[in-house]
């Protein structure tokens, strides 16, 4: 298990085949690579996990909270 860290996708970008998305983590918007999703479908206001510039997985609002707690229990606040 890696160390996923939530985000929620803003808009797919244009151009790179169609696999690079702008996602919002907690109010930074960066670029990350869909590459790594069997099927690379993501739409705007879904909820992902994103390791080291990859989406590894689609997640619900409710585990994209469950993953930012951890990450808080770990050291990280989210109001930095």
């Amino acid at each position: 298990m890696c160390l996923g860290i939530p985000g929620q996708v803003v808009r797919v970008l244009e151009g790179n085949a169609g696999m690079l998305a702008l996602v919002d983590v907690l109010g930074a918007q960066r670029p990350v690579n869909l590459g790594m999703l069997e099927d690379m479908a993501v739409e705007p206001g879904q909820w992902v996990l994103i390791h080291m510039g990859f989406v590894v997985e689609r997640v619900d609002e409710a585990v994209a909270e469950k993953a930012m707690t951890a990450l808080e229990m770990m050291g990280r606040a989210r109001d930095g």
